[in-house]
């Protein structure tokens, strides 16, 4: 009957984008397969066998990069778009979308072909390119990401698209209802759980793209594997922001 009510005022555009993010939902909550558990037990297999020194190095890594770029003074901000209609918003998203598709194909490319020292450097500027199209996608649907609750939910947004379905759905239920639930963050970002955050981030890409620092068909792994990664998230923000959206109608 709620769901009624707000129907008379939706156009059909809106409608699709609804039921697109209600399919959405529905997977992010679903549990996890057999097949996503036997992965996700071979993957802390592997992880237990990495010198914890070797995982200490690479959570401060993942923590300083992300830190710098989600809540480093010197970061820039696009001013929010404001009085656009969703289609007109998501007619941007998609384009803007496009755009660091080709750029992190490119980068993809090029780092690729150079095999494993340039492989490994790619890590750093694809994690750059996904956090700025965020940035990005934010101001298209209306909020200030200067807010440091708002870059919050970015992370959730990046951490939703690169966890296990274990995980996922835990990420998602503190996505729902941002409004409120924004006002309970910590004022202290050391308390976020970097060591899980960089973890699962690192095993979901791992298996992609190792091919990528094998050097000749390197290049094309990249281009192909970074394409993916960045249609993924920004498929996984524009259903999220769908979600604030439909909050903010009712």
């Amino acid at each position: 009957m709620h769901e009624q009510k707000h129907s008379a005022w939706q156009t059909a555009y809106e409608k699709a984008a609804i039921l697109e993010m209600s399919q959405w939902q529905h997977q992010m909550l679903r549990s996890p397969s057999f097949t996503n558990m036997l992965a996700a037990k071979a993957q802390r297999k592997l992880n237990s066998f990495i010198p914890e020194k070797v995982h200490q190095a690479i959570t401060i890594t993942i923590k300083q990069m992300v830190r710098a770029v989600l809540f480093g003074a010197g970061v820039t901000t696009p001013l929010p778009f404001k009085d656009l209609s969703l289609q007109q918003r998501e007619a941007l998203v998609q384009e803007r979308i496009r755009f660091y598709q080709r750029a992190a194909a490119a980068e993809g490319g090029v780092t690729g072909a150079g095999g494993i020292l340039l492989g490994l450097a790619d890590f750093p500027l694809l994690l750059g390119l996904k956090l700025k199209m965020l940035f990005d996608i934010a101001a298209f649907y209306g909020y200030a990401a200067d807010d440091y609750r708002e870059r919050v939910y970015l992370l959730h947004i990046f951490q939703l698209a690169f966890s296990s379905q274990e995980r996922r759905r835990g990420v998602y239920v503190r996505m729902v209802d941002w409004k409120s639930r924004k006002e309970q963050l910590p004022e202290d970002i050391h308390l976020f759980d970097w060591r899980s955050f960089q973890q699962e981030y690192r095993d979901y890409i791992d298996l992609a793209k190792m091919a990528q620092l094998i050097p000749v068909i390197g290049a094309p792994v990249g281009a192909i594997v970074n394409y993916r990664l960045v249609k993924k998230l920004g498929s996984y923000a524009m259903n999220a922001y769908r979600m604030r959206w439909l909050e903010g109608q009712q």
